[in-house]
């Protein structure tokens, strides 16, 4: 499905992504700085680079080796145009590569914290320090910078550990700054923006709103849009941005597709009848959904049956209401790099994005699709939603089905809403929820020997995730105070049958994922 941008501002940075899993985070940064940013593929052609008029370019890092056969490279001409180019790892060792610098493999690799040296007067580094810690995750280095380029700052195994050809506003650096293990790159990647490729720092929220609102109406003109409407942060933003576009002209639909969480269709019901006024259809379709889901234990094959499902029933409930021209979903960036983009490895795909059929009868309508969480969440803000429903956390479209690991049956739905319910009230409880990015209950697909009353038991084992994050993209596991912990064990072990066990998963993104499935 081709990407198709709401809302573009004028200023603009084009991110060419080389197939680093982390270049849409480089993306993130370019817009905290207030400059509106695009990822586009390395092979994209020049013309349409330029077609989007980029006040500068930055080439991402990537798995590949640079003299390699076949490694991905940039259209030279891409630095003879006179825009202004930051290479990042990959990138930097590329445009050495390309213009004639000299990149080897590395007698010792350089991964994590490194300690980095800047050489007095370094352009890119104004106002830092001389002597910086760094993020590095490279095997190959830039041996010697191409000719009109100097070395600006070095390491131990570098000895270009960043170059600059300032006279034609080309810069290479080998450490990420992008992440947040560089605490200071923000900067780096701000004295690029102002400092060299004359940003004015133009893209806020505040105009996203107003430029997307611009483009739904525009898009959609005088067509109709059916609006994919779960209750979170994402599709209720969707709706009430659609909303302000379009009015009348939206239909929402709220699907219970059965998987949701301790009376989450009331309370959305509830909410949306409080504080939005356009058309809301519920359809309930948990025994639907529960009979397609029958025998099956295959996360993919989980989420591709709910997507699929989900857009025969909007299409269903369509026919029954009227013609639609488009559908609309809270689809966001991190949902479409999950995904598997051209140069990403598919990680997971996601119920809006992969899981949807080719063939559908509708036109997508996606005004989120190149923001992030934090991004959404003050969109919502900015469209006056309420402050429960806009640091709601996450939940994803495929409901508890990924968090029942195997086979999805009524009874263990049972089993898992009740345990999540005691999870996320003690969260609550302690103070924690808007601290952490998820937490929640899985059900895990085995059982364990347990002692209840002097009795034998032969029951579930619940596992609890919490994690916090930034981007979505990495995500830590929180530290829950002991209290805290003990206190959710002792409820979920009284108070659900069919537990008598309590694990905690202390998993870092990567290597694993927020979500087991």
């Amino acid at each position: 499905m081709k990407l198709e941008h709401i809302a573009a501002p004028e200023e603009r940075v084009v991110v060419l992504d080389f197939g680093a899993q982390y270049s849409q985070l480089i993306t993130r940064r370019v817009r905290e700085c207030h400059v509106y940013s695009e990822l586009l593929s390395y092979d994209t052609p020049l013309e349409e680079i330029l077609s989007r008029k980029p006040r500068g370019i930055i080439l991402s890092g990537g798995p590949s080796s640079v003299y390699e056969e076949g490694a991905p490279a940039a259209d030279p001409r891409l630095f003879e145009l006179g825009i202004p180019v930051l290479g990042i790892c990959y990138g930097m060792q590329l445009m050495a590569h390309q213009l004639g610098g000299k990149v080897l493999p590395g007698e010792n690799r350089e991964y994590g914290k490194t300690e980095l040296h800047v050489r007095e007067g370094a352009p890119l580094f104004d106002g830092l320090n001389p002597e910086l810690i760094c993020w590095m995750s490279h095997g190959d280095l830039v041996q010697e910078p191409p000719p009109g380029f100097e070395t600006i700052a070095s390491t131990v195994n570098s000895p270009v550990a960043a170059m600059a050809n300032v006279q034609k506003r080309l810069f290479g650096v080998q450490f990420h700054p992008e992440v947040a293990h560089t605490p200071w790159g923000i900067e780096i990647l701000r004295q690029f923006l102002y400092g060299f490729c004359g940003c004015e720092g133009q893209w806020t929220i505040e105009s996203f709103v107003t430029e997307a609102t611009e483009g739904v109406a525009r898009r959609v003109g005088k067509g109709r849009v059916l609006c994919a409407l779960s209750g979170g942060v994402d599709s209720s933003t969707t709706a009430a941005l659609v909303h302000r576009a379009i009015g009348d002209q939206i239909t929402c639909i709220f699907v219970n597709h059965g998987l949701l969480r301790l009376e989450e269709p009331e309370r959305v019901r509830a909410t949306f009848d409080q504080h939005f006024k356009m058309n809301l259809v519920y359809v309930d379709a948990t025994d639907r959904f529960l009979a397609r889901l029958e025998g099956v234990t295959d996360p993919e094959r989980k989420r591709k049956i709910i997507g699929e499902e989900f857009v025969r029933v909007f299409e269903e409930e369509a026919s029954r209401l009227g013609d639609f021209d488009f559908l609309a979903q809270g689809t966001l960036y991190p949902d479409v790099v999950e995904s598997g983009t051209k140069n990403a490895a598919l990680i997971k795909t996601h119920h809006n994005v992969g899981g949807l059929p080719e063939k559908m009868n509708f036109k997508l309508l996606e005004p989120l699709r190149d923001l992030f969480k934090d991004e959404v969440r003050a969109v919502a803000t900015e469209l006056g939603l309420p402050s429960e429903l806009v640091w709601r956390q996450p939940f994803p479209g495929p409901g508890l089905a990924i968090r029942i690991i195997g086979e999805v049956t009524r009874e263990r739905l049972e089993t898992l809403r009740r345990a999540d319910w005691i999870v996320v009230d003690e969260i609550k409880r302690a103070g924690l929820y808007r601290q952490l990015f998820h937490a929640f209950a899985v059900l895990l697909p085995i059982r364990s020997t347990g002692v209840m009353g002097d009795q034998r038991t032969y029951a579930y084992p619940i596992c609890v995730r919490a994690v916090t994050s930034d981007d979505v993209m990495t995500a830590d596991w929180a530290r829950l105070p002991y209290e805290v912990l003990e206190r959710i064990s002792n409820r979920i072990t009284n108070e659900v049958p069919g537990v008598n066990r309590v694990v905690l998963d202390i998993s870092s993104k990567p290597p694993a994922t927020i979500e087991w499935e």
